[in-house]
């Protein structure tokens, strides 16, 4: 796999309207997200994670350009390698931290760990380890928040977010969503973060037609582009407007962004089915290293001082996470186990000693 180049032009980007502040805050976002995932391998490494671990260093400036294209009320809804989205979308590094330390100050009280990231309070509805799992509930999130802007009249016209990777567009469920999402014409936009392995299995090993993957999109009558993640500013360019049509249309889109992980599958990935020489092409286009060779010597608003005070500011935000999370204390079981299970409890929702199968309709 080769990297992708660039196709939006110099002269034409929408995001050269952006003020300075605004790229240097999606700065800070990125190098948060890779400082955030470099004390997540050494925590996971010190075995002070457990469970799985997926790292997204590498792909910041999809999640970064992508979520910084649409409001904060527009529901967002992602796979496993979700540390990335949660930060962009909001969380703050110390209850991310925690949750995937298993602790109660976590995000979903470490209840749900590296994998399902969830915070309500910034319209982030997880991280969800079933690969594809999450497509159906984006067509669902986006439905809602058509129904409540359309039908109740008590909300406003919003886009769901929807990101999956590329190993997970040949999964049933997906085409399923894709179909309702067509038919209802609802605003969600599924997005491939495409970095073209499916764990261990290259695109074109898993998937047909593996060059042109908006044909899938296309097959079901869904606006589909390409667009290159490893610009954060390519990417706003080409999805904000993009988001927007989906937005004020009130129908879905579907993009094969093209990217790439640095580091394994997963923290147990021994990564044999790649060359160091790959790696190495792609790291040299790097998305964090791209921005701020822009800031510095195109806009000339940020200087080799202040970035590295940035660094030094987000290493320190980082390490006071891994500490907040370290002396954090555990979930207690008598009083969590069973909490957070039904949002509206119900006489007999689950089974019991006087409900047995076949005998009794427990929602009766």
């Amino acid at each position: 796999m080769t990297p992708a180049t660039t196709k939006t032009t110099k002269n034409d980007r929408r995001s050269d309207d952006l003020s300075n502040e605004t790229l240097i805050g999606w700065l800070r976002d990125m190098q948060l997200i890779r400082e955030f995932e470099s004390r997540t391998m050494q925590a996971y490494q010190q075995a002070k994670i457990g469970g799985f671990c997926h790292i997204y260093s590498g792909q910041e400036a999809c999640a970064v350009g992508t979520i910084n294209s649409v409001e904060k009320s527009d529901p967002v809804v992602t796979a496993y390698r979700d540390h990335g989205h949660a930060l962009a979308r909001g969380m703050s590094a110390e209850a991310c931290m925690a949750e995937m330390f298993g602790k109660i100050t976590g995000c979903a009280k470490g209840k749900g760990g590296s994998m399902h990231m969830f915070d309500r309070p910034n319209n982030l509805y997880g991280g969800h380890g079933i690969v594809g799992a999450q497509t159906p509930l984006g067509a669902g999130l986006a439905f809602g928040a058509r129904y409540e802007w359309e039908v109740l009249g008590t909300g406003t016209k919003k886009v769901c977010l929807c990101y999956l990777g590329d190993g997970a567009i040949d999964q049933g469920a997906f085409h399923e969503a894709l179909n309702l999402a067509a038919l209802y014409s609802l605003p969600v936009i599924y997005i491939i973060e495409n970095n073209g392995y499916s764990m261990g299995t290259a695109i074109h090993r898993h998937t047909a037609n593996a060059d042109n993957l908006i044909a899938r999109g296309k097959s079901y009558g869904i606006e589909s582009i390409e667009i290159d993640g490893f610009d954060v500013r390519n990417v706003y360019d080409a999805f904000k407007p993009l988001a927007d049509d989906c937005r004020d249309m009130q129908r879905p889109g579907f993009v094969d962004l093209k990217t790439y992980r640095y580091q394994g599958h997963s923290m147990s990935d021994p990564q044999k089915y790649r060359t160091k020489d790959e790696v190495a092409d792609w790291k040299s286009r790097d998305p964090i290293a791209s921005l701020l060779h822009h800031l510095m010597n195109e806009r000339e608003c940020i200087s080799e001082d202040a970035w590295s005070t940035m660094e030094d500011e987000i290493k320190t935000v980082v390490r006071e996470a891994v500490e907040a999370a370290e002396a954090a204390p555990i979930p207690d079981v008598d009083t969590e186990l069973a909490s957070d299970v039904y949002a509206l409890p119900m006489d007999n929702l689950s089974p019991s000693e006087d409900y047995k199968h076949g005998l009794k309709n427990p929602l009766m």
